[in-house]
């Protein structure tokens, strides 16, 4: 199934219905009165989280929205029915805002949670609600308010505990599939992974945490080269940053710098990034350059950062990493 995690579509909320106007003409009951209903309320736009989904994919093909409108009232004081709600089902970790004012309408962060993202009119009153002493027929009634309409972004944003970030070709889709049962494609060259895959580490004493493999990152991400701008809004929600470098004989560029480059894309893109817990990863050990990996190693050590250098190909270095970020995470328990 194709990965789709950002689209905009349109919405609108159901009309009110309209009040009725109306008089009780009943055999043997002169001057009845007024008699007119309310109109129905029209439906919500409802957003809610589904467990089965795991992708934006049914919105790209289906970008409008709209509720049916509430009925009309009716004589005999009779209420016009209200329109039965729209619900649109998207997947855990969806977030909806307005596309024209860039207001926050919704977090959809756990399964079954709904959210209303546009609310429905009214119905209007009938015209037994405006008589009063001196005016005792009267011949007008509410029509219903207008149900909401807006223009929306809703953006998937991956609920990982563990997000691994690097480069290009720095062993993330290697080492997700050495720890999980994911299975990411994985070549030799760089922008293998063109989506965020997701695994799901178990270790023993049943403790386990979600994994985020996010496609590489590259100068200029944070502005959308390279698609970074749609692939970092999946480490906002992670708790622990892997950072991969790659120190293996033959490796491009300096591993000090490499993660520098790394450090400033996440910090321009969004501030709460860069500050958020980190290990520092150096991979492919099993081909070290070991000039690289002592300078990445002293430069770790230098800003007291986590530090272990792995190889996924071996399982060097693997299992320790594994131990450790549970430990950051503080462990969660599977049921």
């Amino acid at each position: 199934m194709q990965f789709i995690d950002y689209v905009k579509i349109h919405v609108k909320a159901g009309d009110g219905g309209r009040g009725c106007v109306s008089f009780r003409r009943e055999k043997y009951i002169p001057r009845g009165g007024p008699d007119g209903g309310d109109g129905g309320r029209g439906g919500h736009i409802i957003v809610k989280a589904s467990q089965g989904l795991n992708t934006l994919i049914d919105l790209r093909y289906h970008q409008e929205y709209r509720a049916k409108r509430g009925g009309h009232g009716k004589g005999k004081k009779m209420h016009g029915k209200d329109a039965e709600d729209l619900t649109i089902h998207v997947p855990v970790g969806t977030v909806v805002k307005d596309e024209e004012t860039g207001d926050f309408l919704a977090d959809i962060d756990s399964a079954g949670k709904e959210v209303i993202v546009a609310r429905a009119g009214r119905g209007g009153l009938g015209n037994s609600h405006f008589t009063t002493p001196t005016r005792q027929a009267p011949r007008f009634a509410q029509g219903g308010e207008k149900g909401e309409e807006k223009f929306l972004v809703v953006e998937l944003k991956l609920l990982a505990d563990v997000g691994l970030i690097g480069i290009p070709n720095a062993g993330k889709s290697m080492l997700l599939s050495v720890i999980s049962s994911a299975r990411p494609k994985i070549a030799g060259y760089p922008f293998t992974t063109l989506v965020p895959n997701l695994g799901v580490v178990k270790l023993e004493n049943f403790r386990s945490f979600v994994v985020a493999d996010i496609p590489g990152l590259i100068e200029g991400a944070h502005r959308g080269v390279g698609l970074g701008s749609q692939f970092l809004r999946h480490v906002e929600r992670t708790s622990l940053l892997l950072h991969l470098i790659d120190v293996s004989l033959g490796s491009a560029g300096d591993p000090v710098e490499t993660m520098a480059q790394i450090n400033r894309e996440l910090g321009l893109y969004s501030e709460s990034l860069i500050k958020k817990p980190r290990i520092v990863v150096a991979t492919k050990c099993d081909i070290a350059d070991q000039e690289k990996l002592e300078k990445i190693s002293r430069h770790c050590e230098e800003i007291s950062v986590d530090f272990f250098a792995i190889s996924s190909l071996t399982g060097k270095g693997v299992k320790d990493l594994l131990m450790h970020v549970s430990d950051t995470l503080g462990c969660h328990t599977l049921s």
